[in-house]
């Protein structure tokens, strides 16, 4: 009979083959497992399995739902060989989690955020310059496309075509990937600033686009800890405030205004919310609809078109 490692391995291997990712769950499901060792237990209860679920006893009751959700699919795959494995029933620890609401910058602190960036000072003895021109052209990109900051760490020198003016973002959720066309004008931000870095790093030490003054792609960490400071430098938070706007809410705001200018148009915006929920990328149409109750001006805005296609008066 296979160990428990070793049907964790078939089951996250087949999961990935279909286009699941799985990074959170191979942790989680492999300290599941220890746990399980130290149990003395050789197959999956329901009654270990809530007992492991919660024992970050300060973690909210979502994050428990979501480990046990995570052993209990394992455990449906695991009792197709394993007679002896118990399947925790759906719904035991209830999900409480709900979604963040969104922060919808300002035009004037998305100019306040992108000009404190291009002033970024250098990190490194011999200042070059690129550090202010990293940030700045990262961050007008996540403004101007509402690509998700990992989308655009992870994009390569071949994934940048400015001369058919199209992005190209690989392995995303469910392993899909989509084309995404910007204006001319983030064309030639684009050009300007892949001249700056070529001329900097004439040999590259990576294929990514992003790059920090050490020539090695950028990461998710030092991008979180520069916008940081860069929203408490513009006022966006106070100087030890650990929660504010994030880079993400500039995806939402993205969505949001793309919506927005639909309603004031007039156009059809059922007809084309499928459009924006392709190019965002979001795997259900659903997470695009979202925006429409989460922004009260959206809110409005679609209450109004209701309101006045029904004669003056709502359902």
């Amino acid at each position: 009979m296979k160990s428990l490692y070793e049907a964790l391995e078939e089951y996250l291997s087949l999961r990935r083959g279909l286009g699941f990712k799985l990074k959170k769950d191979g942790k989680i499901l492999a300290k599941f497992i220890r746990f399980l060792e130290e149990q003395g237990a050789c197959s999956i209860t329901t009654e270990l399995s809530v007992q492991w679920a919660v024992k970050p006893v300060n973690a909210q009751p979502g994050q428990w739902a979501r480990r046990l959700g995570a052993v209990r699919l394992f455990a449906e795959y695991l009792s197709a060989t394993d007679p002896q494995t118990e399947i925790p029933p759906k719904k035991l620890l209830t999900d409480h989690y709900r979604r963040r609401q969104p922060y919808i910058y300002t035009d004037e602190q998305i100019v306040g955020l992108i000009e404190a960036a291009g002033g970024l000072p250098s990190t490194v003895s011999s200042a070059t310059g690129l550090r202010g021109r990293t940030y700045y052209t990262l961050l007008g990109l996540l403004a101007v496309t509402g690509m998700r900051i990992s989308e655009a760490l992870a994009l390569n020198r071949e994934d940048v075509d400015v001369q058919e003016l199209m992005l190209t973002i690989r392995g995303t959720k469910l392993g899909k990937s989509r084309l995404v066309p910007v204006h001319p004008s983030t064309g030639n931000v684009l050009v300007q600033y892949s001249t700056m870095r070529d001329r900097i790093y004439p040999r590259p030490k990576t294929r990514g686009f992003f790059i920090n003054e050490r020539g090695t792609r950028l990461t998710y960490g030092e991008v979180q800890r520069t916008f940081v400071q860069l929203s408490r430098e513009i006022g966006l938070r106070g100087p030890c405030d650990r929660r504010g706007p994030r880079m993400h809410d500039l995806r939402h705001r993205f969505a949001v205004q793309t919506l927005i200018g639909w309603y004031r148009e007039g156009l059809d915006v059922g007809r084309h919310i499928l459009e924006l929920s392709t190019f965002l990328g979001h795997v259900k149409v659903s997470d695009t609809y979202w925006y429409l109750s989460a922004v009260p001006e959206l809110l409005h805005l679609a209450a109004d078109r209701l309101e006045n296609r029904n004669g003056g008066k709502l359902p």
